[in-house]
């Protein structure tokens, strides 16, 4: 792996994302001491006002990275034990044999065996992940939605399992960082998003990160289009949207740099103990949301690159935005990316997502910002 980035070959690339169908393209990658940041494409459709590098996003899951690492922080110190039952902290929403079986590590790494709860706060999206079988129109009803995590958890762990505590493969949930985020706020006496704001994001000088308290992102963004696979055509706005329906599993704005900086940060050492980041570190299988199997360990995916070695890092959804952040284990290459446009692709009649020049461009853009 040649650590040498060429700018010209990274924006074709970058621009050849936005030619395959999205409306607007940007990233950072470093290499060494090298910064290369770029952009293409729209921010608005309707307006052609360009998309910039610098601009804020919505980041999805990549959320959980900051979260697990606030919990592992008060690991550190002693607050949390990593297989200390959550009934232990958290009786009252998770009882009984449940409650004793299910520890924070399982939380972390989603092999608590609790199921998703968003088919339940959003009805037109019960078949989820059973694509063919919603339709998009909880988006527009839950816009303005304010949830309280507790109602959402509740939706979560009364529904009937997806696995055994412990278990592999884990699936994939945003009821165990909801739980989490109740685990932070018992021990610290303030919010999640508070202690987040204070112990991860202000502690690492992340300017352009927060934890919304509202439905809009604050300075210079792009519009997020939410296609959900054919069924919003043209794809629709929903970067204005309450977030509390993930609050800090999912919530994060932040911008490509901060999320190199962040990631470059936690693989350093830099914010939690290195004992902590090799718990962080120990991979279990995980279904994703589309079924895919993840290499996941607390809050963190392992990518192997053959030829170029092991890579940490998270990607992230929400209605119409989305990011990927990957740092090699040594630290010295990192690309954030993100997206104005998700579920660009088409179901076929068998309601699998069908393959589209997206996904060949994003990958070789990937290809070429970690491996170059």
């Amino acid at each position: 792996m040649t650590n040498t980035l060429d700018p010209a070959e990274l924006q074709t690339a970058l621009e050849t994302v936005h030619r395959a169908g999205m409306p607007g393209v940007f990233a950072e990658v470093r290499a060494d001491d090298q910064i290369w940041r770029g952009a293409a494409g729209v921010a608005d459709v309707a307006t052609d006002r360009p998309v910039t590098a610098d601009m804020r996003h919505r980041v999805g899951s990549i959320t959980k990275t900051f979260t697990a690492a606030a919990v592992l922080q008060q690991v550190d110190t002693g607050e949390i034990g990593l297989d200390t039952p959550i009934g232990h902290y958290l009786p009252r929403l998770v009882p009984g044999e449940r409650g004793a079986a299910i520890t924070v590590r399982m939380l972390i790494n989603h092999t608590s065996g609790f199921a998703e709860y968003l088919p339940y706060a959003y009805p037109s999206l019960a078949a989820f992940p059973a694509l063919a079988n919603t339709t998009p129109a909880s988006l527009d009803d839950n816009r303005f939605t304010q949830f309280h995590p507790t109602e959402l958890i509740e939706m979560g762990v009364s529904a009937p399992p997806v696995g055994t505590p412990g278990g592999t493969p884990g699936v994939y949930s945003n009821t165990n960082y909801l739980l989490l985020c109740q685990l932070l706020e018992s021990v610290t006496g303030t919010s999640a998003e508070k202690y987040i704001t204070r112990a991860v994001i202000e502690r690492t000088a992340l300017r352009d990160t927060e934890l919304p308290a509202g439905p809009h992102i604050n300075g210079p963004h792009a519009l997020h289009y939410e296609a959900w696979f054919g069924m919003i055509d043209p794809p629709r706005d929903y970067s204005v949207y309450d977030m509390s329906w993930v609050g800090p599993a999912a919530s994060l704005i932040s911008t490509v740099a901060d999320l190199n900086r962040f990631f470059g940060l936690l693989l350093a050492g830099e914010i939690i103990s290195r004992s902590s980041l090799a718990q962080m570190q120990r991979t279990v299988p995980v279904v994703s949301f589309e079924g895919k199997i993840l290499d996941y360990g607390l809050g963190l995916h392992r990518m192997e690159v053959p030829g170029h070695g092991t890579y940490w890092g998270h990607d992230g959804s929400v209605w119409g935005g989305g990011a990927i952040s990957m740092t090699s284990a040594d630290g010295k290459r990192q690309m954030s990316i993100a997206v104005n446009l998700q579920r660009w692709n088409k179901l076929d009649s068998s309601g699998r997502p069908q393959p589209h020049p997206i996904d060949d461009a994003l990958r070789v853009f990937t290809q070429l910002a970690l491996c170059a």
